[in-house]
């Protein structure tokens, strides 16, 4: 949030706004920046602190900070900058454990903040040799995406205070970092180094430590500017997490928060509808309800058992645990799937029968032959779910078992809600999925595999699963990575699902197909 006339008078004539700024021969410089309203484009804080308050204290959390927003805006413009932010953080932090507002910085927070990216800022800071952001905001929020994705050096933020490891709600000495706090800061910092090079900034506030640069550069109020585009980050961000899938301005978090229980009777409703009748009426009693399930290709016909036929493994991508459900619903019949970590409650409500795996190759493979005897078989060879345009590894194993191969690219469409979790119940995902209006999914039939192309014909197991998954990439438009489960759970919850280890992503993983 940046006062009207802070705004309006980011003095072109104390200093040359960022379109002057050099970003050639750089390499060696350090640069300053300030946060919100100069590497973001967005000069409001209020989404991130709404995605914490959601993500970690729930509705009524959020509902509270919603509450409390007002009286922060009255005093930010009215009292002072450092005034409003207090009320912010206290709404957002107190009581809350400080694992899960940093689990929330890690996992949910750089996906919101990637999109806001301001493209000359991001062409100044990514072109010097040493990064530091100087924010106002806390640093427990903003440093993981700081470090992580833009390759900051160090990051001077507004530091909350902690009893027992949870957040008070209050500041350590000097408090937010404003004006004379912010210049303190970071002389500080600098104290046994050589001056910063460049200084960027966008409001009034931000001159005393502009001040202390060699050079320093306004980034002028522009909400028209493009946000940077996720191929030029430097490492690309796969995995994400959190329930939200829109920035929750205040209008949004007031719409979702009014939203929320009428999407929980209408996701029952579908829910009901999808167990309780027969599968080839599903469609039409969905389609009724709001969800829209799109048909693409030609499905096999179902395998006949009285010929001794054996039934056709279904290769699809995962993007939710409803998958195997809509593969389903576009086929008219019930085709069951193996899982892993699928949640009681999912496995109750669920139309079509799930058979868990155990990890184990042998009695998986063992588990598997045998259900193609009895029919066809839906499997997710990624084994979790991945949100963004990318497709995860392929386990091989579904290669060794059969020759009766049909890939099928899954995609689907959500306004509100995410339909999957790594750090919560996943016993919701299927109830959020539904919360949304009108969710959507399209299920695209690829060409059952060549028996030359099968290992039946000579291919390795690797070779099958890795065309296969370029076939369903290459259909969606997505990238192929090799990526796995365990990176997921590292990158989103510090663990590879039993070990807890500090999250790391290697963006050499990615390839193309």
């Amino acid at each position: 949030m940046a006062k009207p006339e802070e705004i309006n008078s980011y003095s072109s004539h104390f200093f040359p706004t960022i379109d002057q700024c050099a970003s050639i021969g750089r390499e060696k410089d350090t640069v300053v920046a300030d946060m919100d309203g100069t590497l973001l484009r967005g000069r409001s804080s209020f989404p991130y602190f709404a995605l914490i308050a959601f993500e970690v204290g729930g509705i009524l959390r959020l509902f509270f900070l919603l509450l409390v927003s007002p009286l922060a805006w009255i005093l930010y413009y009215h009292v002072s900058e450092s005034a409003g932010i207090r009320v912010l953080i206290f709404a957002t932090f107190a009581g809350m454990k400080v694992s899960h507002i940093e689990s929330v910085a890690r996992a949910v927070l750089p996906k919101f903040y990637s999109g806001d990216l301001h493209p000359e800022t991001w062409r100044v800071f990514s072109s010097c040799g040493k990064r530091c952001v100087l924010t106002a905001n806390p640093r427990v929020m903003v440093e993981a995406f700081l470090k992580d994705y833009l390759g900051a050096d160090m990051v001077i933020g507004t530091e909350i205070d902690v009893y027992k490891g949870r957040a008070t709600g209050l500041l350590k000495s000097p408090g937010v970092l404003v004006g004379k706090n912010k210049a303190d800061a970071l002389k500080k910092a600098f104290r046994d180094d050589k001056v910063p090079d460049i200084g960027l900034g966008d409001r009034k506030t931000d001159h005393m430590f502009m001040k202390l640069c060699k050079e320093s550069f306004m980034v002028p109020p522009k909400p028209e500017v493009q946000p940077v585009s996720h191929d030029k980050f430097p490492k690309p961000i796969v995995f994400h997490d959190g329930r939200l899938v829109q920035k929750p301005t205040p209008f949004i978090a007031l719409v979702t928060i009014l939203w929320i229980p009428v999407g929980f009777l209408l996701a029952c409703l579908r829910i009901a509808a999808g167990t309780l009748l027969p599968m080839p009426l599903v469609y039409y009693a969905i389609w009724a309800l709001g969800v829209r399930v799109y048909i693409k290709g030609t499905p096999p016909p179902p395998a006949k058992k009285s010929t001794g036929q054996t039934g056709v493994l279904f290769i699809c991508s995962h993007r939710t645990l409803l998958d195997p459900i809509f593969l389903s619903i576009a086929l008219g019949r019930p085709i069951p799937t193996v899982t892993y970590s699928l949640s009681r409650l999912s496995e109750f409500i669920s139309p079509i029968k799930t058979f868990r795996l155990s990890r184990d190759r042998v009695t998986d493979a063992n588990m598997i032959k045998k259900l193609l005897r009895e029919g066809d078989l839906v499997i997710c060879p990624e084994g979790t779910t991945c949100r963004e345009p990318f497709l995860l590894r392929f386990s091989a194993l579904f290669a060794e078992l059969t020759d009766e191969l049909v890939p099928v690219a899954m995609a689907n469409r959500m306004s509100m809600f995410h339909g999957t979790t790594t750090r919560g119940w996943k016993g919701m995902d299927p109830f959020y999925f539904f919360m949304n209006p009108s969710p959507a999914y399209e299920v695209t039939f690829l060409n059952k595999l060549p028996n030359e192309l099968t290992c039946g014909a000579g291919k390795s197991s690797h070779e099958v699963a890795n065309y296969i998954q370029r076939m369903i990439a290459s259909s969606l438009s997505y990238e192929c990575t090799n990526f796995t489960r365990k990176d997921k759970y590292r990158a989103l919850a510090g663990n590879d699902g039993t070990v807890v280890e500090k999250p790391k992503l290697d963006a050499n993983k990615v390839m193309g197909c």
